[in-house]
């Protein structure tokens, strides 16, 4: 996990919030250029502060020919020189879309294979070569969010209730994640694509899933480390940075309407006890202004309380949200899928590329999404026929499971080597 988290104000003032914790951003997206929702679902464009380094990341290499990428000679392209670094390092806001897509995928991917590749389980990065290798040494990032959602399992798995866990200082949540760009063969746009990278669940969180996005302090060394383009080839030291979060956390049940894909609320981050009752969110408010740090924060914080005033507690549901929604068992997180989008009957002709309205979900067939590591494709039917079971790197179907020498995220690198 994670598979839905929550990022509902501007970009404006997420710069401002991160400046406030020693975390400088020197160039950031404009308001509309990022979706502001209480239910963020991958496929998304979210907010991502990185290190202001080229497209092919840290240390100055270019990535190599597409052509001597592959499965079997990924590490001869993706060691890295480690080079000369500018003397002060700039840092930005990104707007890029979640679901990580890696540099030598030459075509659009299927939406399945993007689904597999929203998150990079942390054991997966401590084995050396994989479909991870250069992104870890070269490409990480923070993904910026107010929260995130994950759903309990009760009667056996036939209920699930969706849980929203943020800091209990109300602050801003860092997750660490790695990023990538991408350009398809034969068209010149580059597109950015990001995965958060998970670890194992805390005391306070494992009643609700044995997972957990890996969460940095703001503005701390650790996620100055983990930030820093001069660390330009893996380490332990950087490994270490992987670890459940110390820190004090909020996790209460909220409004099962959040498991609807395009449905957004404020009401959607407010303990469901609340969603009724105007006064308790106006109480829940007044605790997040008492908690706050700054008088820029209880600023924020009132601005966000009137937004909500004025527009009302309704569910809304976005219009440029097409996708349906389709519940799983057995992955990262129990957040319900969002299912790739239907072309409609006037569309015509299959055309390639083709792209879904302002989120850029590409418009493939439905895959079955009830288990995500039910693979479809070679990298499936290879497994079958050798009788080996393959493990990804970004998912495992059993819990609390133990990492594995080898590669695993071969499965995920044959999707994208298509």
């Amino acid at each position: 996990m994670c598979g839905r988290y929550a990022l509902g104000i501007r970009a404006a003032l997420v710069r401002q919030q991160l400046q406030e914790h020693d975390m400088p951003v020197e160039d950031a997206p404009e308001d509309d250029q990022v979706r502001q929702t209480y239910n963020f679902a991958p496929g998304n464009h979210g907010l991502v502060y990185r290190a202001d380094v080229p497209d092919s990341g840290a240390g100055g290499r270019s990535h190599g020919s597409r052509e001597a990428v592959g499965e079997g000679n990924q590490n001869e392209v993706d060691e890295s020189n480690e080079l000369e670094a500018p003397k002060e390092t700039r840092y930005k806001l990104q707007a890029m879309k979640w679901g990580l897509v890696p540099f030598w995928t030459k075509r659009n991917p299927d939406y399945g294979s993007v689904m597999r590749t929203i998150n990079a389980r942390d054991d997966s990065l401590a084995q050396s070569g994989g479909m991870w290798n250069t992104m870890k040494q070269k490409k990480r990032c923070i993904v910026v969010a107010q929260g995130f959602y994950e759903w309990l399992k009760k009667n056996g798995g036939k209920e699930k209730l969706p849980h929203f866990t943020k800091r209990k200082d109300g602050q801003l949540m860092c997750f660490a994640g790695l990023w990538d760009c991408v350009q398809y063969e034969g068209f010149e746009e580059k597109h950015y694509t990001y995965t958060i990278i998970t670890t194992d669940s805390n005391k306070q969180l494992s009643f609700l899933h044995d997972r957990m996005p890996v969460i940095l302090e703001n503005g701390s060394d650790a996620l100055r480390t983990w930030l820093d383009p001069k660390r330009s080839e893996w380490s332990k030291e950087l490994q270490s940075l992987l670890k459940p979060f110390g820190g004090e956390l909020e996790c209460y049940p909220v409004s099962k309407e959040v498991g609807k894909v395009g449905n957004n609320s404020p009401t959607f981050i407010v303990p469901v006890a609340s969603t009724e009752n105007k006064n308790n969110i106006a109480n829940f408010f007044g605790n997040a202004k008492k908690e706050a740090i700054g008088r820029e924060e209880k600023t924020e914080i009132q601005e966000e309380e009137a937004e909500i005033w004025k527009k009302g507690v309704k569910i809304e549901h976005d219009e440029q949200e097409p996708r349906s929604t389709v519940e799983h068992g057995g992955t990262e997180d129990n957040a319900p899928l969002p299912l790739p989008a239907q072309p409609s009957a006037a569309a015509g002709s299959k055309r390639a590329h083709e792209t879904n309205g302002d989120d850029d979900v590409p418009r493939a067939k439905a895959v079955k999404l009830d288990n995500a590591d039910a693979s479809a494709g070679s990298a499936g039917s290879a497994d079958k026929k050798s009788g080996r079971k393959g493990r990804s790197g970004t998912s495992n179907g059993t819990k609390g499971s133990p990492a594995k020498p080898g590669d695993q995220s071969q499965k995920i690198t044959n999707f994208f080597n298509k």
